[in-house]
C-alpha cells in the first residue's frame, strides 16, 4: 500500500503547477480582508507548502528544488504569454506590465511558499538525523568509556599477576639459593671431617 501511495507522490510538482497556475484566475488584490480573498490565498499557500514538502520527502532536496524552480519558470512563462494574448479578460484598467509584475510575483510567492516547505521537512529530517547521530555518538563514547575501563581493569589484573609471578620468582630463587648454601655448608662440613678422619688414620699408622 506505501509503494503506491509514493507512486502517487510523483504526481505532486504536476498538482503543484495546477495549483500555482490555478492562481491566475483569482482575485488580483491578494490580500483583501473585507472578501474571503486571504482565506483563499492561504489555503492556496498551504496546498503549496504540502506539495513541498511531498516533493521533498519523494525526490530529495536538490532534485526535488531544480523541479520546484523549473515548475516556477515554466509556469510564469506560460502565465506571461497567457497575459499577453488574453489581456483583456484578466484586467483591463491595469497595464501589461503591471499585469505582468502581479501575475509573475503571485507565481513565484507561491513557489517559495512550496520552497518553505521543502525547507521544513529537510530541517525536520536534518534534526532527526542529527538527533540519532548524537545517541549514536553517545553510544559509542559510552562504549569506549566502558572499554577503556576494561583495559585498565585488565592491565591492573595483570599487573597483579606480574607482581605475583615475580614474588613466586623470587621466593623459588631465594629457596634454591638456601638449598645451595645448606648443600655447600655441609659439603665443607662433610669434607672437614674427611680430612680429619685421613689425618687420624695417618697418625695411627
Amino acid at each position: 500500500m506505501s509503494d503506491i501511495i509514493k507512486k502517487y507522490y510523483y504526481l505532486t510538482p504536476l498538482l503543484l503547477s495546477i495549483l500555482v497556475f490555478a492562481s491566475n484566475f483569482l482575485e488580483t488584490r491578494l490580500f483583501s480582508f473585507g472578501d474571503l480573498n486571504f482565506a483563499v490565498w492561504f489555503v492556496l499557500s498551504l496546498f503549496c507548502f504540502a506539495c513541498g514538502w511531498l516533493i521533498n520527502s519523494t525526490f530529495g532536496w536538490k532534485r526535488g528544488g531544480r523541479i520546484v524552480f523549473a515548475m516556477i519558470v515554466a509556469t510564469a512563462v506560460i502565465s506571461v504569454v497567457m497575459l499577453i494574448m488574453f489581456r483583456e479578460y484578466f484586467s483591463s484598467s491595469q497595464t501589461i506590465a503591471e499585469n505582468l509584475i502581479l501575475y509573475s510575483l503571485r507565481n513565484v510567492t507561491l513557489g517559495c511558499m512550496s520552497f518553505f516547505g521543502m525547507a521544513v521537512k529537510e530541517l525536520l529530517s536534518l534534526q532527526k538525523e542529527i538527533s540519532n547521530q548524537s545517541f549514536r555518538l553517545e553510544a559509542y563514547e559510552q562504549m569506549v568509556t566502558d572499554a577503556k575501563k576494561e583495559s585498565e581493569l585488565v592491565l591492573k589484573e595483570a599487573k597483579l599477576n606480574a607482581e605475583k609471578l615475580i614474588r613466586e620468582a623470587e621466593n623459588l630463587a631465594k629457596s634454591h639459593l638456601d638449598k645451595k648454601e645448606k648443600i655447600e655448608k655441609e659439603l665443607k662440613e662433610f669434607i672437614h671431617l674427611e680430612r680429619e678422619l685421613i689425618k687420624k688414620y695417618e697418625e695411627r699408622d
